[in-house]
């Protein structure tokens, strides 16, 4: 079974191993009537097998729609409140003096030399201070008005480039109410792709921050003829010589101040109408320049609908942890899940998430720490990275703690694959792993890209809550579908959310049918009003990817190959774009290879790459530096650390171990990589070959390894 290939391996004595596994069962059998009857837990099997989502006729490629949406998608959170600024309304009229927004003060900050030479920025934080719903509304009302004093009209552009922070939020509000059009830019795009957003949306003015001024926008605003005004977040900035004439920089505080003393008398603001767009969201985009998707007040608020019903009792007692880009639909929309259901948002960073992250000083408290999170967004390559560190700490533990770890792993494994929970292991055994997010999370939101299902067991057994898998797009406002708090089954997304309904088309090159057994596959089709409006200034591309049926309903082609399994769940199986057909004939899914490969300890990270005008795989690897140095060292290799990835005798060693891990995973003999290149240097935003979310970017990938592809397919293969 699939638990038993995700099980750890130990080395207890095979004597000693039936008297524990004869000491579980007795422990089993005496706790599970009392069990049974106290934790609710048979509504909770029952629910898992339930039926999730059905298709609405019987004709192939019939659309699913939830259960509890088959005769009428949701669209309205609540009665009345079709457009953003109405829900904000709505929530400060009902959540007025409770907490909505957390900012930790900065104590202290310091440079940090590293034994290499190179500088760190380490910083002491204090406790989060909080604004009220009614502190935030009052701020976005007076943003807004002095936004309009500055000139800004109705149903104009905007542009916000800033990190995720509490003033994010307090802007867009503004901009939703007075009906301004948010351009959201990714705080982590290169020069060309930020001046391509603003000079297509041709903004007048950017909300920005000082760091981000002065590292990102410096270098580029002569390249921006239309900017007139730059707003800055977080106080003054310290002013530059090099600023074109005609631009001005106000802080927020000011904008505020002017906004507060304005005089807008009988003069109704102009309040947006459902169908008018309140973002365009520039997309990182994992191929090309970035695409502007043009996003609705009615889009945004049926995709928030269909994602809060996904998540059990969420209200006031919530507190979520804000850290992703707000410019990606994923943060965005959870954030505006919270805000309009009475949570309070703690905003993080990355750089101080936990109390090991990069930019926390040792001996003080990252955020998750201090605020103690019951709800948490992440990617993948986050996840990845937390089930990799827990891991390598497990095997520097004594033998008899390793086998007691993994002892309580595999047991709690069993158990959950059969639906039942383990009170005691995980207050004894994982409640220290569970402390490195607070202690208090009680679901886990994945999305932006496929979570393998060891890693998604693993943030189960160990964080001891749910990890809903969510599957959506910014094109789709960020809904498609989310699994269910009871559903602990691995590598599916879930059925669609009440908003929405979702198809699957023939793609006949991939050999994907809706009329295929056992299970339906074809391309991923997303209907309903979560579908967004189109891709701005760009007809050509909307039209392709966006179509009109009958009905007048709209659907999004997603790219995505997926199957529906009889529950009405769905799994992502394949993307279009990552189908490549070999020169005699085989078709590789690099996606499906990448991800057999990509949870080795061995392996930070694996892009793997074919040509149709060649027979085998090749592929770029950035490798684990503990666990290279250590194989190195095994080999009897010794070298700097570009000297190892740079060796073709350490290639052949990682290539023996990734052939072992592809045949383990049942991959083709065509699948298996072939030859690879280790890299030195990690990906990341900054170096522009992976996106925010940290998928790859094929294109940039295969450009920046150019010489490295030709040296692989130069030669024959012996």
């Amino acid at each position: 079974s699939q638990a038993a290939k995700m099980k750890l391996k130990h080395d207890i004595n095979p004597v000693l191993l039936q008297f524990i596994n004869f000491i579980i069962l007795l422990y089993s059998l005496i706790t599970y009537i009392p069990w049974y009857i106290l934790s609710g837990s048979k509504q909770a099997i029952a629910k898992a097998k339930q039926v999730k989502a059905r298709p609405v006729n019987n004709k192939p490629g019939g659309a699913y729609r939830s259960v509890n949406s088959l005769h009428c998608l949701a669209s309205v959170l609540y009665p009345g409140c079709d457009t953003l600024d109405k829900v904000f309304k709505y929530a400060k009229t009902k959540f007025k003096d409770k907490k909505l927004l957390g900012t930790r003060e900065i104590l202290k900050e310091e440079d940090e030399i590293q034994p290499s030479g190179k500088v760190f920025k380490k910083v002491i934080l204090g406790k989060y201070t909080w604004l009220t719903y009614e502190d935030v509304y009052i701020k976005a009302v007076n943003f807004g008005n002095g936004l309009a004093v500055l000139g800004q009209q109705p149903k104009t552009n905007i542009a916000i480039f800033c990190e995720t922070r509490a003033e994010w939020m307090i802007a867009a509000q503004a901009c939703f109410m007075c009906n301004y059009q948010l351009v959201t830019l990714y705080a982590t795009l290169g020069g060309p792709a930020i001046v391509h957003g603003l000079n297509e949306t041709e903004v007048t003015t950017i909300i920005t921050s000082k760091e981000l001024m002065q590292t990102k926008l410096k270098e580029i605003v002569s390249q921006v003829p239309l900017l007139r005004h730059i707003i800055t977040v977080d106080g003054k900035p310290t002013t530059w010589s090099e600023f074109p004439k005609g631009v001005i920089v106000h802080t927020m505080a000011s904008v505020q101040a002017m906004g507060a003393k304005a005089d807008i008398g009988n003069k109704q603001p102009s309040r947006p109408v459902p169908s008018d767009i309140a973002v365009i969201m520039y997309t990182s985009g994992s191929t090309g320049i970035p695409k502007g998707v043009m996003i609705s007040h009615c889009n945004i608020i049926a995709g928030i609908t269909g994602m809060a019903e996904r998540i059990p009792n969420l209200g006031e007692k919530d507190i979520y942890i804000g850290y992703l880009p707000l410019a990606h639909v994923l943060e965005l929309s959870a954030e505006l899940v919270c805000l309009s259901h009475g949570c309070r948002i703690g905003y993080s960073s990355p750089q101080t998430l936990a109390d090991q992250s990069s930019k926390i000083k040792k001996g003080s408290k990252g955020d998750v720490t201090t605020l103690k999170p019951t709800l948490m967004a992440a990617v993948p390559e986050i996840m990845d990275r937390i089930y990799k560190n827990v891991m390598n700490k497990v095997n520097e533990m004594t033998s008899f703690q390793r086998n007691l770890f993994i002892l309580a792993y595999n047991y709690k494994m069993e158990q959950i694959s059969k639906g039942y929970s383990t009170p005691l292991c995980d207050s004894l055994i994982f409640r220290k792993v569970r402390m490195l997010l607070g202690g208090k999370i009680r679901i886990l939101l994945c999305g932006g890209a496929p979570l393998s299902a060891a890693t998604q067991r693993f943030m189960n057994i160990c964080f001891c809550c749910p990890v809903g898998q969510g599957y959506g797009l910014t094109e789709s406002a960020g809904a498609g579908t989310i699994t269910e708090v009871w559903d602990y089954t691995t590598g599916r997304v879930g059925a669609p959310l009440v908003c929405c309904e979702i198809k699957l088309m023939n793609w006949e090159e991939g050999g994907y049918f809706n009329t295929d057994k056992p299970y339906p596959r074809g391309e991923i089709l997303i209907g309903g009003q979560n579908v967004t409006v189109g891709y701005y200034k760009n007809d050509a591309r909307t039209k392709k990817d966006f179509t009109i049926d009958e009905n007048g309903q709209r659907w999004l082609h997603t790219g995505d190959i997926g199957e529906f399994h009889q529950d009405g769940c769905l799994k992502i199986i394949d993307r279009k774009k990552d189908l490549v057909k070999l020169q005699a004939g085989e078709y590789v899914s690099l996606g499906k290879v990448e991800a057999a490969l990509k949870n080795l300890p061995l392996v930070d990270n694996i892009c793997v790459y074919a040509s149709s005008f060649h027979s085998y795989v090749i592929g770029f690897v950035v490798p684990n530096q503990k666990e290279l140095a250590e194989l190195a060292r095994k080999k009897g290799f010794k070298g700097t650390w570009e000297e190892i990835c740079n060796s073709p005798e350490m290639e052949k060693e990682v290539l023996k171990v990734l052939a072992e891990a592809a045949m383990a995973a049942n991959l083709e003999k065509f699948e298996i990589p072939v030859k690879i290149r280790l890299s030195p240097d990690p990906w990341t935003p900054e170096t522009g070959l992976v996106t925010d979310a940290f998928k790859l970017k094929r294109k940039e990938l295969t450009a920046y390894y150019q010489m490295d592809i030709d040296r692989m397919y130069g030669k024959n293969v012996k």
